[in-house]
C-alpha cells in the first residue's frame, strides 16, 4: 500500500482518535468504579452499624468464589483483576454475620450508575435507588431493604419446612462459618 500525502489538508491520525476514545472510555470507567466502590464501602460501614454497634459484622468480599470474613479491597469487586477496567455494572459481595458464632452470609449486590443516580440490585431482590452524593434517608431506606431482604430468606425457609413444602427455596445465599 503506498501512502498518500495530501499537503493541504493533513488527514486525522485515526490512532491518536482511537486512544483519546479510549482514554475517555477509561476515566467514565474509573469514575464509575470509584462512585460504585464509595457506595459499597459506606453500605458495608453503616449496615455493620445497623446491626451491632460494637463489633465489625460486615466485611466487603468478591461477589463469586470463596470469601472471609475480611475486607477484601479492590478483590471485592466483579472488575478486579480485568486490566483495562470495564464501562460496566459492578458486583460485590457482602459477607453479613448471621450469629455471634463466626457465621456469615454472602449477599450478592450489583450496582449501576445512572445519571445523578445508583441502581442497587441485591440478587433476587428488590432494587434501590439512591441519589448521588449519598444522602441519609435513602441510604437508611436501603439497609431496612437489605436487613429484611436476610430476614425473609430465613423466614421463608421456616415457613416452608414448617409446612412441608421446603425443596427448592434457596435463593442464592453462600453461608460460611469462619473457623475461631
Amino acid at each position: 500500500m503506498t501512502k498518500k500525502t495530501n499537503v493541504t489538508s493533513p488527514r486525522p491520525n485515526r490512532l491518536e482518535k482511537l486512544a483519546e476514545a479510549a482514554q475517555t472510555y477509561g476515566n467514565r470507567s474509573f469514575h464509575n468504579y470509584s462512585q460504585i466502590r464509595n457506595v459499597a464501602e459506606t453500605l458495608r460501614d453503616e449496615f455493620c452499624l445497623f446491626l451491632d454497634e460494637d463489633r465489625l459484622c460486615v466485611f466487603l468480599v468478591p461477589p463469586k468464589g470463596p470469601f472471609a470474613a475480611a475486607n477484601a479491597g479492590s478483590a471485592a469487586f466483579s472488575v478486579s483483576g480485568k486490566g483495562f477496567l470495564p464501562l460496566e455494572p459492578i458486583s460485590f459481595g457482602l459477607a453479613v454475620a448471621i450469629t455471634k458464632f463466626g457465621d456469615y452470609m454472602r449477599l450478592v449486590i450489583t450496582c449501576r450508575k445512572e445519571g445523578g443516580y445508583m441502581y442497587i440490585s441485591p440478587e433476587k431482590g428488590r432494587e434501590h435507588k439512591l441519589s448521588l452524593p449519598i444522602n441519609d434517608t435513602e441510604m437508611d431506606a436501603l439497609i431496612e431493604g437489605l436487613y429484611a431482604h436476610l430476614m425473609e430468606y430465613f423466614q421463608d425457609g421456616v415457613d416452608a419446612y414448617d409446612n412441608g413444602d421446603y425443596g427448592n427455596t434457596d435463593i442464592g445465599f453462600d453461608i460460611l462459618r469462619m473457623n475461631s
